[in-house]
């Protein structure tokens, strides 16, 4: 597998406003520590007019999640905007008063408006949506808009935060969920294999290096066979893959996508991305089986 450290030191911006986060966290075990003030929503926003990406970069990645680098030579590929807004949408959740570090990524929903030149500086807003509060879990909603001068406003990114309430596997008491299965009759329209350096250079392309994803001690030590994948290296997988299939390989032809991730995904693996019903799209090993993640797309007209 190709390795992508050259891009590490493109990533500075998002492993600081991910540290930061990690910090605020410790911050709020601190005993006597005043208990932070109940949030806002919606909370503030907080916007960056970020450099254009290095061409290199957008290249590698769009090799790495199973695209085309061809089909990027001018605009941005619309999954890779976690790279340019994690920094930011750290600094949205600080303060609040929720044990941050136990937050898992739970999904997102991308609306793509129109493509991104690659080219032109990145104008980015972050701020926190929502909240959703029960007695299992907190989940947290972020809105991120991104777009460029000439392309303003040219998506719209939601991300999703789970906190369980408590350190059970369950996130605490209550009805345990059936586990989401890949239907028996779902179509294959891709299938991707994945190393066990896959985390590692998702990490060195994104900047998210949570050593759960490339650290096999680390994930052993949080209850995982070995590594586990990103969500959002599965849900870019599986936005090119319908995009191949039902776009002519052209991901702006599907212009919303949500996803939701149901499972970890334990490196290495193979994969499949998978339609079954109307517009529903699963990433799992096979038909009948546990999917990894669960999620639903709308066509461009």
């Amino acid at each position: 597998m190709a390795t992508y450290a050259r891009h590490v030191r493109h990533q500075v911006p998002v492993m600081v406003g991910l540290a930061e986060t990690a910090m605020s966290a410790l911050w709020q075990r601190v005993p006597g520590r005043r208990a932070p003030d109940a949030p806002l929503v919606p909370g503030p926003e907080i916007r960056r007019i970020l450099p254009p990406r290095p061409e290199a970069l957008i290249r590698d990645y769009a090799r790495h999640v199973g695209a085309d680098p061809e089909r990027y030579a001018r605009t941005l590929p619309p999954h890779l905007f976690p790279q340019w807004s994690f920094g930011l949408a750290g600094k949205a959740l600080r303060g609040l008063p929720y044990p941050l570090a136990r937050a898992l990524n739970a999904g997102f929903r991308l609306e793509i408006h129109r493509p991104m030149p690659a080219a032109e500086p990145i104008d980015v807003s972050v701020r926190l949506e929502s909240i959703d509060e029960s007695e299992r879990r907190v989940k947290l909603r972020q809105r991120i808009r991104s777009g460029t001068a000439s392309a303003p406003n040219a998506q719209i990114g939601y991300l999703d935060v789970v906190i369980p309430r408590s350190r059970g596997p369950s996130g605490g008491g209550g009805t345990k969920r059936e586990p989401a299965l890949v239907p028996e009759d779902a179509e294959e329209l891709g299938r991707w294999p994945l190393s066990a350096r896959a985390g590692l250079s998702f990490a060195q392309l994104t900047g998210d290096f949570n050593p759960v994803h490339w650290l096999r001690p680390y994930a052993r030590a949080f209850g995982f066979q070995s590594t586990i994948l990103h969500g959002f290296s599965t849900g870019a997988r599986a936005m090119e893959a319908l995009a191949r299939a039902r776009a002519g390989g052209d991901v702006h032809g599907v212009p919303v996508f949500e996803a939701a991730f149901t499972r970890p995904l334990v490196l290495p693996a193979a994969v499949g991305v998978y339609e079954g019903g109307e517009l529903d799209v699963y990433v799992g090993d096979r038909p009948g089986e546990r999917a990894y993640l669960v999620g639903s797309y709308e066509l461009g007209r």
